[in-house]
Order: structure tokens, then sequence, then C-alpha cells
């Protein structure tokens, strides 16, 4: 049997209070088995001839408490399987570790550094996995997801799967950081059969960020008489009329799923603002 060729990278932002995983491989569907993650307990990537208990177990024993590197070595010894298997862990604490079988296909191995776990099997070669860790090194300061997605196509450049590209992934989780905070899963995002996977995983991640990301307050605009007047006229000219200005706006939003960046009338998200003014 052959192993699917992976790279990826388990990591958290402890000041944003994310944690994630992103992961490329030669294989279908990488996002249905590799990644897992939980707000303030940590994030798994299993992978190689991959054992798919290690996310759920993996989880379940951070929320214990246990140190990214006890679980690793938990999970490890428990498999009879082991020398086949990959593994990364960054825990709660921005802890990470992370686990190579010695059965793994040439080029295997992994890093790990602040807040990271980088690991890949069947690569070109070792530059693969240090681009990943070099790229969300020397990212500090930008969002955990740009970063992740970054150091995917860092590790690309670098070399990636020897076998080639056929799938990748993206996990953010946050608590209530997902849909209408009724959620943690700040972006689940998946290319399951693609000839250029990352690029298209950055297509799909700025949709995304489009209709669920969030601008500050203090860039919002005021809806003043001018503003009012330009809203009427385009909704109007959509087909969404009526006296409620507030109603028609609104409906409008609902229909384009940008409902997540409105906030009444009085102010309006100059994303959203850009979004209808892109309208015929």
């Amino acid at each position: 049997m052959a192993k699917p060729s992976t790279y990826s990278i388990v990591a958290c932002d402890l000041e944003a209070a994310e944690w994630g995983v992103a992961v490329q491989s030669k294989f279908l569907a990488v996002g249905a088995g590799v990644p897992a993650a939980e707000p303030h307990v940590g994030a798994v990537a299993t992978q190689a001839l991959a054992n798919m208990r290690y996310a759920p177990d993996g989880l379940a024993l951070l929320r214990q408490g246990l140190s990214a590197e006890e679980v690793v070595q938990r999970l490890t010894e428990a498999d009879e399987g082991r020398a086949d298997r990959q593994l990364g862990v960054v825990d709660a604490q921005g802890r990470a570790a992370t686990y190579t079988g010695q059965s793994c296909l040439d080029w295997a191995g992994g890093i790990t550094g602040e807040g990271y776990a980088a690991q890949g099997n069947i690569l070109v070669s070792e530059e693969t996995v240090t681009a990943l860790g070099q790229t969300f090194e020397r990212t500090v300061g930008k969002p955990l997801a740009e970063r992740l997605l970054d150091a995917l196509t860092a590790a690309q450049a670098a070399g990636g799967d020897r076998r080639g590209q056929q799938s990748a992934a993206l996990l953010l989780v946050r608590k209530d950081g997902g849909y209408m905070g009724t959620t943690d899963a700040v972006a689940d995002l998946r290319v399951d059969d693609h000839l250029t996977p990352i690029e298209e995983l950055r297509r799909i991640y700025a949709m995304h960020d489009l209709l669920f990301g969030e601008t500050p307050d203090e860039e919002w605009l005021d809806v003043d008489e001018q503003v009012a007047l330009e809203l009427r006229e385009r909704l109007d000219a959509l087909g969404y009329g009526g006296e409620d200005l507030e109603r028609a706006f609104l409906d409008w939003a609902g229909t384009e799923n940008l409902e997540e960046r409105v906030k009444g009338i009085d102010r309006i998200d100059p994303v959203v603002l850009a979004e209808l003014r892109k309208l015929p």
C-alpha cells in the first residue's frame, strides 16, 4: 500500500486564542483526516499511514492537561503501528511536539518552534519542512490563518511532496469564533481534489474572509445622508426597494451572505459597501 505524501503545520496564536492546522497532500480529501483542533486545548495533525484515532484521542489527552510532548509519547507508545505514523501536536500553552516513525518514507521528518510543529513525509527534501517553520516564524503579527497559508505556499515552493499535489485544508478554531458565535470553527476549509490545491485553498479563504471576516469598529463608516442616499439608489436598482432602508439593506446582505458584517443601518462595514458598489 502506498503511503500518502503529506506536509502539515499545527500552530497557535495565544494572544488571539486561536489554534489551527494547515496541510497539503498527494491524497484525496486530506482535510477529512489529518487536522483536528479545539480552543484552549490544542491542535493535532495525524498523517503518513495515519492512525485516525490520534486526532480524537490526542485532543482528549490535551484536555486532561498533558503537554504536547506527553501526548505524542502516549499515543505512539500505545500504537503497534507507530513506525508508520507521523504526528504533530501543539497544546494549550503553545508547547509543540512532532513525531516521525522510522518506517515513514524519505524524505520524512519534522521540526518544532515557538507555537508550532511542522512535519512531512515522502517530500522532495528537508527544505519543505524547513520552509514551513521559517515562514511561520517570520510572519509573526499576521493573522494565524494567513500565517498557515503562507507556510503551505512556501513549503510547496521549496519542493513539496515528491509525488505531487492533490488536496489541501485549513482548520482554525477560536472559542465561539465561528458563524454567529455558534461554533468554534473560525475556518474549516477543504480542497479535496485539485491540480493546485494550495492556490485554490487561498482563493476559498479569501471568499471566506470576505463573508465572515471582521473589520475593526473604528474603521466602520457612519451612514450619513449622502451614504444613505447611495444605499437607497443602489438597493432600488437591485430590486430591494421599499420605504424601510434598513429592511432592504438587511435583505440584500442576507442574500449575499454578508449578514455577519451588518449591524443595523447607522454604520456600515466598508467591506460591505465596497461589495455593494461592485454590483451593476
